[in-house]
């Protein structure tokens, strides 16, 4: 089995675990076979001194799939 990798930023005003299932949910819109994910950057906005617009850098991989070539 062959895996491929895009990579996307998720965004969120709650959380960065809701960053993270942002870019899966939409990488699946697209992408099927989706197998795992890494993340390799955590950011966030911060106003008032409370942090808001958390942003999740990560890398989706998922088997090849001949269609999506």
């Amino acid at each position: 089995m062959h895996a491929k990798v895009v990579e996307l930023v998720g965004e969120s005003e709650r959380n960065w675990r809701d960053a993270i299932q942002q870019a899966v949910t939409e990488a699946s819109r697209e992408i099927d076979n989706i197998t795992g994910v890494e993340i390799y950057n955590l950011t966030a906005n911060v106003q008032n001194g409370k942090l808001v617009n958390y942003r999740a850098n990560v890398k989706i991989a998922y088997a090849n799939n001949p269609t999506l070539s």
